[in-house]
């Protein structure tokens, strides 16, 4: 699947805002604001919050902005950029150290796992373009995928439903439906029983976030 670029920020800023390209902002004011304040609530609200407290983490993020299911379980280390763009079904888990850096949304399936230092990284620069634009791209974790600790997901990647990607792994391509993946860059080195897998008839529910 070719990835579609969801936010180009040459689009949104313009070139007068700072003669030095390098210098000008890849967001508007407002977004830079509201990202202010999400970030002061981490940092006092949330990265603060004794460990259990999954429910008052969610409820945070609900606050600005994110869309989450039942059971959802965010570690106190894990870190959101723009709540307003995550969309989680239900019993997602993302441990401490956890950083999902999405500038355009990013939907993580029923079940699906983020352990402790997984990157999700939802953007890049164009480095051919003198201005080294900003491009964002959205992002799918499908249900029960798992991305093991200090693994990333490169921007524009989706994971497939019950895919694995391993420890330490950096994935650059879309990760096919229950494979197991490991390396940097990925490749597929086994297929996963579909253990926990979903019904047949509960399919369609499972693929769409339960909100």
């Amino acid at each position: 699947m070719a990835k579609q670029i969801h936010y180009n920020a040459a689009k949104h800023i313009a070139a007068e805002t700072a003669k030095d390209p390098y210098l000008r902002p890849s967001f508007s004011r407002r977004d830079r604001l509201r990202r202010l304040m999400w970030n002061i609530c981490w940092g006092l609200l949330y990265r603060l919050s004794p460990r259990p407290l999954h429910a008052w983490r969610v409820l945070l993020l609900r606050t600005f902005g994110a869309k989450m299911g039942p059971n959802c379980h965010f570690y106190p280390g894990s870190k959101v950029w723009a709540p307003w763009n995550l969309i989680c079904a239900d019993s997602v888990a993302a441990g401490d150290g956890v950083e999902i850096y999405n500038p355009a949304p990013i939907h993580l399936g029923s079940h699906a796992i983020l352990s402790q230092g997984a990157y999700l990284c939802g953007a890049t620069h164009d480095f051919d373009d003198a201005a080294f634009t900003l491009l964002a791209f959205s992002m799918e974790l499908g249900a029960y995928s798992w991305i093991c600790a200090r693994a990333s997901v490169a921007p524009g990647v989706n994971v497939g439903e019950g895919a694995v990607l391993g420890l330490a792994s950096v994935a650059t391509r879309d990760l096919e439906p229950w494979g197991v993946y490991a390396g940097s860059p990925a490749v597929k080195v086994k297929v996963r029983k579909r253990i926990n897998a979903p019904r047949e008839n509960d399919a369609g529910d499972l693929a769409s976030p339960r909100i």
